[in-house]
């Protein structure tokens, strides 16, 4: 069963690590979309989606490199108590915890998905037979939401980028789980990157 888990931490912790990697560049383009907000509304007209944009660029980039801060331990701790404790206790603790992580992140996926449904033109309120449907041909993509700003941009790249990411950091709170159970038995699983 570790070999299994182990595996798994692997397999997770390797995309995650990728793709945060990644995601650490997006702060470039949200920079380099608001100096053009800025640029275009002093010298030229100003640009309708660049407000939007910036706003959709920080919501790919907090939502894909989550599951990478988690990973790496960057995420905000109470730590009034937890760094006098033993790894073991450490271990119990943050096992107990990130099950009731999983469990909200397991209730974030499931409106992520029936939102990004809605966003496609989808009415009813069994999100996932409609996206099994738009895979087998049952369904089909119905009128597609739009923001209400003066761009007027179509919502569901960004509903589907959150719920990529949610599912990530779903994946993500499983593997630190496994860690967690490997940590309480005196074993250690993870990526090591030297």
């Amino acid at each position: 069963m570790i070999k299994a888990m182990a595996a798994y931490v692997r397999i997770v912790d390797a995309v995650n690590y990728r793709i945060g990697r990644v995601m650490m560049w997006g702060l470039f383009v949200m920079m380099g979309i608001l100096l053009w907000s800025s640029i275009s509304k002093t010298f030229f007209l100003p640009s309708l989606w660049t407000l939007e944009m910036a706003q959709f660029a920080m919501v790919t980039y907090y939502i894909l490199g989550g599951p990478y801060s988690v990973q790496a331990g960057e995420s905000v701790r109470m730590d009034l108590f937890y760094h006098n404790w033993s790894p073991h206790r450490k271990a119990w603790f943050d096992a107990i915890t990130v099950l009731l992580l999983i469990f909200y992140l397991g209730v974030l996926f499931y409106g992520g998905l029936g939102s990004t449904a809605y966003s496609l033109g989808y009415w009813g309120d069994e999100p996932v037979s409609y996206f099994v449907g738009l895979l087998t041909g049952s369904e089909e993509i119905g009128r597609l939401e739009r923001s209400s700003t003066a761009w007027r941009p179509y919502i569901w790249p960004i509903k589907a980028i959150m719920v990529f990411g949610f599912f990530l950091m779903l994946l993500q709170a499983i593997s630190e789980f496994f860690k967690d159970i490997a940590r309480i038995n005196g074993q250690e699983i993870g990526v090591s990157r030297a």
